[in-house]
C-alpha cells in the first residue's frame, strides 16, 4: 500500500467517525424530541428507546460497510468478485430468514406508528391482555389469566388497542318487559351520575355518562345501554361501579328487572 493510498483510507475513516457522530446526534435529537412531545411514561421510553436502537444500528452498519468498501477500492481489491459472492449469500440467508425479516419490518413499524405500546390492553387476535414488551421480533402479552403470550410481529394481521387516547365504559342492564323505560333510564342515567362524583371514580372518567336507550329486546326483558368515556385502562372498573350503583338505584325505586334473584341481590349488597 502507498503512502498515498493509506492517506485516503485514512480520510475514508475519518469521514466515517464524522457520519457515524453525526449520525447519532441527529437520532438522540430526535428521541429527545419525541419524549418532549409525548407524556413520559413506561410506554413513551419503551417505544424512543426501540427506535433509537433500530435508527442507531442501522446507520452504524451502512456507514461501515460503505467505507469498508471504498477502503478496500483504494488498496486495489477487486471488488466485482467479492460483491457477486456477498450478493449469492445474501439472497441464501435472505431465503432462510424471510421470517425473521417480516418480524423486524413489522416491528419498526408498530414502533414508528405507535400502534400499541407497554401497558396498553390490545386484542392480537390470538392473544388479548395487556402488553408487557415490544420489541423488534417479539411482543408479549399477559392475558387475564396470568398466561404470557409471546407473538411475533410479523403474525400479527391486525391489532385492537382498548387503552389508546381513552375507552369507553358501556353499562348494559336488562329489565321487564313491563317496566317504565322511560323512568327506568332517568333513574340509571342518574345513579351513574352520582356515582362518578365519587374521587376514586371521577379520577378515571372523562365527561358525563349518556344514556342511548333500549339496546336490545327479548321475549321476557329490555336491555338499555349507557356509555361513558373513561381514561385509558379504567372501563372495567368504572362499568363494574357503575352496575353495582344503578341496581342499587333500581332496587331503591322499585324497577322490575327480569328476573327476580337479581333484584334480591341488589338489595343484599
Amino acid at each position: 500500500m502507498t503512502i498515498e493510498a493509506a492517506l485516503r483510507v485514512g480520510v475514508i475513516a475519518l469521514v466515517a467517525v464524522v457520519l457515524r457522530w453525526l449520525a447519532a446526534r441527529a437520532i438522540t435529537r430526535g428521541v429527545a424530541g419525541m419524549r418532549r412531545r409525548e407524556i413520559g411514561s413506561k410506554r413513551v421510553d419503551a417505544r424512543a428507546s426501540a427506535v433509537a436502537s433500530v435508527f442507531s444500528n442501522l446507520t452504524t452498519w451502512t456507514v461501515v460497510v460503505i467505507a469498508v468498501l471504498l477502503a478496500l477500492g483504494e488498496v486495489d481489491v477487486q471488488l466485482a468478485p467479492l460483491l457477486a459472492g456477498a450478493g449469492v449469500a445474501g439472497v441464501a440467508i435472505g431465503f432462510g430468514a424471510q421470517s425473521l425479516v417480516r418480524d423486524v419490518l413489522a416491528g419498526i413499524f408498530v414502533l414508528i406508528e405507535d400502534q400499541y405500546g407497554v401497558g396498553d390492553t390490545v386484542d392480537l387476535g390470538e392473544a388479548t391482555g395487556e402488553v408487557e414488551s415490544v420489541g423488534l421480533r417479539i411482543t408479549t402479552v399477559r392475558d387475564i389469566d396470568g398466561t404470557l403470550w409471546y407473538v411475533r410481529n410479523g403474525e400479527i394481521a391486525r391489532v385492537g388497542n382498548m387503552s389508546q387516547d381513552y375507552a369507553v365504559a358501556r353499562i348494559e342492564v336488562p329489565v321487564a318487559l313491563k317496566a317504565d323505560l322511560h323512568e327506568a333510564e332517568n333513574v340509571a342515567l342518574e345513579a351513574a351520575r352520582e356515582a362518578i362524583k365519587d374521587e376514586a371514580i371521577a379520577a378515571k372518567v372523562i365527561g358525563e355518562p349518556q344514556m342511548l336507550g333500549v339496546q336490545t329486546m327479548s321475549s321476557d326483558q329490555v336491555t338499555l345501554r349507557l356509555t361513558l368515556k373513561t381514561k385509558p385502562n379504567a372501563q372495567w372498573s368504572v362499568q363494574r361501579r357503575l352496575r353495582r350503583e344503578i341496581l342499587r338505584a333500581y332496587d331503591e325505586n322499585g324497577i322490575e328487572l327480569p328476573y327476580p334473584q337479581l333484584r334480591a341481590s341488589a338489595g343484599a349488597e
